[in-house]
């Protein structure tokens, strides 16, 4: 492990980050985890999908 990330767990141990802080990182990996929960379980919109066409631009290798 890098020395400078000691560093920044000390500052961290010393300094912790407000309660605002902690909620508003705790909302946006609950929002993150949602927007995957809801992909898990009912898939990818088609709409959201890149379409396939034209020419690829590394050619497939034949087997």
């Amino acid at each position: 492990m890098n020395p400078i990330w000691f560093l920044r767990m000390a500052r961290w141990a010393r300094n912790p980050p407000s309660t605002q802080r902690v909620l508003m990182w705790a909302g946006v990996i609950a929002l993150c985890l949602g927007i995957a929960g809801f992909e898990l379980l009912f898939g990818w919109p088609e709409a959201l999908s890149v379409n396939r066409g034209g020419v690829p631009k590394v050619p497939l290798a034949s087997p």
